[in-house]
């Protein structure tokens, strides 16, 4: 199977970000066990931190996913642009929101500026994957 230059450029993108996802997984079981008592973070802070990374290695693999099903259909250039780069930044927004949403000391409720990132990264994905839903539907 031949993936379109667009789908190759956002699926590595995608795979460059898998060593961060890793990374990020490795210093929060760090953190979990007890190592980094230094930063202080709170129950919320590692629960933020958990979701954080989640979120990040869930929508990766369903970014990836998403190019080879885009690529099956036809879409207008701009409409396919558009909801590629929706899989492809919403795993950013997301877990970047969870991340940001625990920032501070002594936090005693999530971030504004990091549920905002959350609630924009949700709508874009939520856009995304109705479009690309709707469209392997009409195409059945």
């Amino acid at each position: 199977m031949d993936l379109s230059q667009p789908a190759r450029l956002l699926s590595g993108a995608a795979l460059i970000l898998v060593p961060t996802i890793a990374f990020g997984g490795h210093f929060l079981l760090q953190i979990l066990g007890g190592g980094h008592a230094q930063l202080g973070l709170n129950p919320l802070q590692k629960s933020l931190m958990r979701a954080g990374h989640a979120h990040a290695g869930v929508l990766v693999l369903l970014c990836l996913l998403a190019q080879l099903f885009i690529d099956a259909l036809t879409f207008g250039a701009g409409l396919g642009w558009a909801v590629r780069l929706g899989f492809g930044l919403a795993p950013m927004l997301v877990s970047g929101g969870f991340f940001a949403a625990a920032a501070g000391r002594n936090i005693v409720r999530p971030g504004r500026a990091g549920l905002a990132l959350i609630y924009a990264g949700a709508l874009l994905l939520t856009l995304s994957t109705v479009t690309l839903g709707v469209a392997l539907v009409r195409s059945a």
